[in-house]
Parts: structure tokens; sequence; C-alpha cells
């Protein structure tokens, strides 16, 4: 299992509307509303790493309202040593 999270800004009047978009997208697992220099936070879990890219290029970022977006890949979980 592959995890993004998505850093996203948001117009000023946009982010709840936004926020409800990105909570009915396909392999979106969390949203918040945040406080900060970003306006949401997204998770997205794939199987495949190959995956992320369509869904933040075709469903996330061409959401009206978006000013910008920043994402994170989190290396899948491994064993520490």
């Amino acid at each position: 299992m592959v995890k993004a999270y998505v850093l996203i800004v948001t117009a000023p009047d946009a982010t709840h509307r936004v926020a409800v978009h990105i909570r009915g997208i396909p392999n979106v697992t969390e949203v918040y509303e945040v406080m900060g220099p970003y306006d949401i936070v997204a998770e997205v879990e794939t199987e495949s790493l190959a995956d992320v890219p369509g869904i933040l290029a075709d469903q996330i970022r061409t959401l009206e309202g978006i000013q910008s977006t920043t994402s994170l890949v989190a290396f899948p979980d491994r064993p520490l040593t």
C-alpha cells in the first residue's frame, strides 16, 4: 500500500467546498481542514505508486478553488532496525 499526503491551498471562500469534494474521491481515506500555510490535508492510499499521479492530476488538482498543491509520498512500511 502506498500513501500520499496532499497539502492543498484554496481560495479563501472555497476551503470547505473543496474538502467536501475531495472526500468523495476514490482512494482518498482522510481529509482535514487545517490552519497554517495550507488549508486542507488529504491522505490518498493506492496499491501502486503509479496510481498517485493520475489521482492528483485528474481528480484533485482540477477542482475549482484549488490554488496549489504539494504532495508527499510516504515510504511503504518497513521494519525498523
